[in-house]
């Protein structure tokens, strides 16, 4: 039960549902790219993040400057992600990200973060 209880908790904000549907549509994603679907403050994903994670629903993995994450299915989580998997077909929210994200994905990491945080980040 407690289980059952810090996923739906982690769920209960949009912008965590739009990152769990993000991850559900690509294999892993890095913070700079769930930033910029977002389109608020690294600290602000940094904490969404953080929550899924503790949360059990999503895993991480270090590679040279870039943090990328995967979304985790927990024993028992099933209906849950079934339930989720219906709802995010029928949003226009989570298509209009689904389209956004296409974009963002095709962008070098470089050059995203760049835009993001200026020259100090990724000097050319």
């Amino acid at each position: 039960m407690k289980t059952t209880l810090g996923i739906l908790k982690a769920l209960s904000d949009r912008n965590r549902l739009r990152i769990v549907a993000a991850l559900s549509r690509y294999e892993e994603l890095c913070a700079c790219q769930i930033t910029e679907l977002l389109q608020v403050t690294g600290a602000t994903v940094s904490r969404h993040l953080s929550i899924l994670q503790h949360a059990g629903l999503l895993s991480s993995r270090k590679e040279g400057r870039w943090i990328y994450y995967q979304l985790v299915y927990p024993e028992g989580s099933d209906a849950v992600f079934t339930w989720l998997g219906a709802t995010f077909a029928g949003s226009m929210e989570i298509q209009a990200d689904s389209e956004v994200l296409d974009k963002i994905a095709s962008i070098d990491r470089e050059e995203l973060c760049r835009s993001q945080r200026g020259e100090i980040c990724c000097p050319k």
